[in-house]
Formats: C-alpha cells, structure tokens, sequence
C-alpha cells in the first residue's frame, strides 16, 4: 500500500492525505437556535489504507471511551498512519453535558435511532446527520461504552460474529471476551454491520468516571485493530492469552435480586466463580434476613452491580459460562496475578 490515500469527504469539508482537522461539526440547534456541535478529529495518512471510526460517549454519561478517543487522536504519532481515523469522542453533546445517558428534555436514546432519518425526530436527525457524514463513508468502526449507572463491566467486546468483517475486527481488539449477537435495531453497531461497515461496541467499566486501567487496555485494544489492517505496521496484534466467545444465550444470563435490601458483593468485576459459589448476600437493615446468591453454572462475571442498594428484579450481575479448557487457563491467570499481588 505504498499508494497516495485519498481525501476524506465529510459534508461541509474535506481533509486530504497527509492533513488533520479538528471540527466542531453541527447535528442539531437549542431551542434559542444555537448550534449543536460534536467535535470531530480526521487524521488522514499520506498512504492508503483503510478508515476506522473510533466513537464515545454515545450515551452522554459513558465516559471511558472518550479518553479512549482523545488519546489516539491528540497523543499518538501519526506519521507512519496507513489510511484514515475518524476520532468522534463525544456524540451525544446534549446528554454530556447534562451527564445523563440519553438526549436530555426528549429522553430518547440516541443509540436506538441509526441510521437516523433527514426529515425525522430530532434525534433521528442527529444519528442522520452522524451516520451519513462519519460512519457510512468507514471500513470499520470502534464504538466504546461503558455499563449504565450503578453497574460496572469488565472490558469486552459485543459483536455480530456472524459477519466475517466483524469477525476479524472482533478478535483483533484482543479482548478476552466477545458476546456474539446483532445488537438491538437503531443502535451505531448493529446498523452500520447491516450496511456493510464492520462495526463493534467495547464495554468498559462504569458511567461517570475514568478508570486508567481500562481505558489503557483499550488503547492496546486499539492499537492491536491498528495492526491487524496494516495501519500502523511497526505495531503487532494482540493475543489477550485466552478468549471465549459466547455464541448462545443458555451460556450467560443475568443474575436477579429475589428480595430487596442491601447488597454485599463477593467478587470483583472479571472474577471467576464456580457452581454454587456465593456471589453476593442480600440483607435487610437489621442483618436478621438473609438471601445469598449463588452462581448457577462455573464463569465469568462479565458486569457487576456497583450500587448496593436494590429492589426484587434488580439486575445483580452479568454471569458468561466458560468450557472447562477456558476455565483451566482463567484460573492459572487469576491465581497467578494473586500471587503476585501477594509478593
């Protein structure tokens, strides 16, 4: 790929090769009719390659991923860049700044209204004016969150492993666990898969803060996708040195509070916990009532409540099962990390 790239055409502006821009790009107005803008780094390479889309803050409060966003755009160095990044850290400005999940006032998801319509809501107009500007002209797109409020993930990626293109850039992150699924109708991923860029979301962490540990594990994730299309070709793909890929919906499930109370959880996000292992304890204000909730098959947990306060049906955890030569490796790392912990 020793061949010039080529310019890279948004409406309203074009970055050639060899340029960056930085953009405040308009997706919609305040009721005074004030500009909303969400900002927009294109970093275009002087040689061909492909053109990935790194996006966060999709929910307003999800916040790992735009330093995610902000650190390949602002810290890397460019100049062996094979291709093009488009770097969108925060889409939904309107719930950023408000620090809630979905677009303030209308209360709409926006992450349910891709690709969006140009004549539609005003949130159906945003995705619109997102979608056809900076996704649809991609080859692929990395789309970071992190868990609602009062729950913590750890680091995965959900993607259709069905799609062979989605299929590569899925392993490439070298996260060591994938959910395999569509993804619900209207959300970045799911749309643009179906439109022939292949798309992924990364789940990492919790709203309303930065975790460093994470949000470096995502810049590995980052770089080893870089690697894997030939993009940054000092840099190698990632092998995480164990993988799961959870194809069926018998294999994970969501663990549910039985009784109200208050929750003592057991285990940290990423544990391993095996069959009828307790996974957390429910109590009631005077400790005299006590419900304990065991893991019903050996895994992973995925997503852990954070808040310990909860009512009967409350999500309490995000359990994914794991085959015995999995479990075997999990273990040997869990314990060794242990180990060394202890030293």
């Amino acid at each position: 790929m020793s061949e010039e790239t080529t310019a890279f055409t948004y409406h309203g502006g074009t970055v050639g090769p060899g340029e960056t821009a930085n953009v405040r790009y308009t997706v919609s107005e305040t009721y005074l009719g004030d500009p909303i803008r969400i900002p927009v780094t294109i970093i275009n390479g002087e040689r061909a390659g492909p053109t990935v889309c790194l996006t966060a803050a999709l929910h307003g409060d999800e916040l790992n991923g735009i330093e995610v966003v902000r650190a390949v755009a602002h810290e890397w160095a460019h100049d062996d860049l094979r291709g093009t990044i488009v770097c969108l850290p925060v889409l939904n400005v309107p719930g950023f700044l408000a620090q809630q999940r979905y677009l303030p006032i209308i209360d709409r998801d926006l992450n349910r209204s891709f690709p969006g319509i140009e004549s539609g809501t005003s949130a159906s107009r945003m995705a619109h004016r997102i979608y056809t500007n900076f996704i649809q002209p991609c080859d692929y797109v990395l789309d970071f969150h992190t868990s609602t409020r009062g729950r913590n993930n750890m680091l995965h990626v959900r993607a259709d492993m069905s799609d062979e293109r989605v299929d590569r850039l899925a392993r490439a992150f070298g996260s060591n666990v994938i959910l395999d699924s569509e993804g619900p109708e209207g959300t970045l991923r799911r749309e643009a898969t179906e439109d022939g860029v292949g798309a992924i979301t990364i789940e990492m962490g919790e709203a309303h803060r930065f975790q460093r540990d994470l949000i470096n594990e995502a810049l590995h994730g980052v770089e080893s996708v870089f690697a894997e299309y030939g993009m940054r070709p000092s840099e190698a793909v990632r092998w995480p040195g164990w993988r799961t890929i959870i194809h069926d919906d018998l294999e994970k499930t969501w663990l549910r509070a039985d009784s109200g109370g208050i929750v003592d959880m057991h285990h940290d996000r990423g544990a391993l916990v095996h069959e009828g292992d307790a996974i957390c304890t429910i109590t009631n204000p005077f400790m005299t009532e006590k419900d304990v909730v065991e893991a019903p098959f050996t895994g992973l947990l995925v997503g852990l409540l954070e808040n310990p306060v909860v009512f009967p049906g409350n999500p309490l955890c995000h359990l994914v099962e794991l085959d015995e030569s999995t479990r075997r490796v999990v273990e040997s790392t869990q314990s060794g990390v242990q180990r060394n912990g202890a030293t």
